[in-house]
């Protein structure tokens, strides 16, 4: 985390994507890939987290995602992603992904995604990023989890590179 830049609310970082589910984004029976969903939720993650580096970022992972509800034809995905915790040049990103009926209304979540990304200044060099500003309660606890994964996906990578 580089002190020398000034942080910044998780909420500054928020964006959202909204896009209609179409036949070239499904299977035969009218489910939608998973890897389009990823696609989407990688995209989401990756303009968040330009959002509060205000430089452009690499993906560095994927954490774990568990489909709960099936996406159809016709519905639309609203993602909705947040940086949640930031280290040097690194930060995470959660992503929210509803499925919403446009003509009845009805949403249903069908899933949460954690990425790590890492900014890149514009020699391709990884580059110090702002730290987070956390203005409440809910924040507090989001980066507490946050961290408890980012030191698991640390406690992997060492493991990994001890085989």
């Amino acid at each position: 985390m580089d002190t020398s830049l000034p942080p910044k609310p998780p909420s500054a970082s928020r964006i959202t994507i909204a896009q209609l589910m179409q036949p070239q984004h499904a299977n035969a029976r009218g489910n939608v890939h998973g890897g389009w969903i990823m696609k989407l939720v990688d995209e989401a993650g990756a303009l968040a987290c330009m959002r509060h580096a205000q430089n452009r970022v690499v993906t560095v992972a994927v954490d774990s995602m568990v489909f709960r509800h099936p996406i159809r034809i016709g519905d639309l995905v609203i993602l909705t992603a947040e940086v949640t915790y930031v280290g040097h040049t690194s930060m995470e990103a959660e992503v929210q992904v509803v499925a919403e009926n446009p003509v009845t209304g009805e949403r249903v979540h069908t899933n949460t995604a954690y990425l790590v990304y890492v900014a890149l200044d514009e020699a391709g060099r990884p580059t110090p990023v702002p730290p987070l500003l956390i203005e409440t309660p809910e924040e507090k606890e989001r980066m507490k989890r946050a961290e408890e994964r980012q030191k698991r996906r640390l406690e992997r990578a060492q493991q990994e590179s001890a085989k």
